[in-house]
């Protein structure tokens, strides 16, 4: 009998200043039309939950959490090419909705490309639903793609 080999552990972690460059890689690996380096260095600068997750000692993926007013607004989750079908998305996910909980936010949301039907099935899997759409969103290579706007109500124990 043939043994699944064994993933590396990985952990999740605040995202450093040390960090950018890797996180911008990545970034401009994933999308035709990446965030550059700047607003990942805005993003640390305001404060923002920004993590990584890290297998080997190397970025494999990362997030960007706003939090403000009750609300939380997931504004990047991105996976390494190289590291994406090991669950490390969810894992993302699952920490920015924990550190969404902590803050005591009622609800989050996130915008998604709707051809991101991957990205859309995680969030569906997570309990998020579509709430709006916001048209022309999103830069694309001829004109704008719309935006398909997801929400999640969080449960908040008193």
């Amino acid at each position: 009998m043939i043994m699944p080999m064994a993933q590396p552990p990985t952990a999740v972690r605040e995202m450093k200043h040390d960090d950018l460059a890797m996180v911008s890689d990545i970034e401009r690996r994933s999308y035709e039309f990446p965030w550059s380096h700047g607003v990942f260095r805005d993003c640390l600068l305001a404060g923002y939950q920004n993590i990584v997750l890290i297998r080997e000692d190397r970025v494999a993926g990362y997030g960007v959490l706003s939090v403000a007013a009750g609300e939380a607004h997931i504004l990047n989750i991105c996976v390494d090419p190289e590291f994406r079908s090991y669950g490390y998305g969810e894992k993302l996910l699952d920490e920015m909705l924990f550190r969404a909980r902590a803050a005591l936010v009622r609800e989050i949301f996130l915008e998604v490309r709707p051809s991101n039907e991957r990205a859309i099935q995680l969030y569906q899997k997570k309990g998020f639903h579509q709430v709006a759409n916001r048209p022309a969103y999103y830069q694309a290579n001829e004109g704008r793609e719309d935006a398909a706007v997801f929400a999640k109500k969080l449960v908040v124990e008193t």
